[in-house]
């Protein structure tokens, strides 16, 4: 058995199989390291939170697990696969599809467009260009699965551009999903959101992480202790502290971290 394997064959500490997993992830930038000796699990069918101060390295870890950014040491492995040295497209292919923090939506075309042009590389259209427009039209029944299952099939005809920004990351959400992702990473999605949407994106993503694993940036800590099931903090690169919610709040090292002390 390789060690890939046997990383993958692990649990985490909810019992579920581990799917994405880092060992020693370290990038340095000229000499600073922004990421150092991070360990990772992520299972299936659970929500885990990657939380910490204004420039923990949260989003270069996202880069790293994706490979949008090559690690300076470390391996990190997908679904039994070593992806430490994988091109960022073929991660994606392989299942391990993210977000990012600016919703990457196409506002001149419909909400379903939008999801019938995300389903495109999943069914063989994204390079057939000599293909008719028509062709898309095979593709609207699952779209408009994905939109009843996020909340907007009755907004499919509508621009998206003209959705509310709450319902523009719910439409990201859904293109995401058209990906079929094994492990979704979600880059603050609750990001710049009223209190409504911020209830109706958390149920949205409670039910997806039914059938993948969810790795999410989140500074919204009442979202992350009634969504998360395991949470990992950083600090200047580094994990501060990792477990459920009750663990990491209760830390005084989290609660410096986050805080402050008194002679600060």
């Amino acid at each position: 058995m390789t060690p890939a394997s046997a990383a993958s064959e692990q649990s985490d500490s909810n019992g579920s199989r581990v799917v994405l997993s880092a060992r020693g992830l370290r990038r340095d930038f000229a000499g600073f390291v922004a990421v150092r000796n991070v360990d990772l699990d992520v299972g299936h069918g659970k929500i885990h939170a990657l939380i910490g101060p204004n420039g923990a390295g949260k989003t270069t870890v996202f880069n790293l697990l994706t490979r949008f950014l090559p690690s300076t040491s470390g391996t990190i492995t997908l679904l039994d696969q070593d992806i430490t040295r994988t091109p960022p497209a073929k991660v994606a292919r392989l299942g391990l599809v993210r977000s990012f923090q600016i919703s990457a939506i196409f506002p001149h075309l419909s909400v379903l467009d939008n999801v019938r042009v995300a389903l495109q590389r999943q069914n063989g259209l994204g390079v057939q260009f000599w293909r008719s427009l028509s062709a898309l039209d095979d593709l609207t029944p699952r779209a408009q699965e994905l939109l009843e299952r996020v909340g907007l099939a009755n907004a499919r005809h509508h621009m998206a551009g003209d959705l509310s920004y709450g319902r523009k990351r719910v439409l990201e959400i859904a293109t995401t999903l058209a990906l079929e992702p094994k492990v979704l990473l979600l880059d603050e999605p609750m990001a710049g959101m009223g209190h409504e949407d911020v209830a109706v994106v958390a149920e949205i993503i409670r039910g997806v992480a039914e059938n993948c694993a969810i790795l999410m940036v989140e500074h919204n800590l009442t979202v992350v202790a009634d969504l998360c099931d395991w949470i990992t903090v950083l600090q200047r690169g580094e994990i501060l502290a990792a477990g459920d919610y009750a663990t990491v709040s209760s830390d005084e090292r989290v609660k410096t971290a986050y805080m402050g002390t008194a002679d600060d």
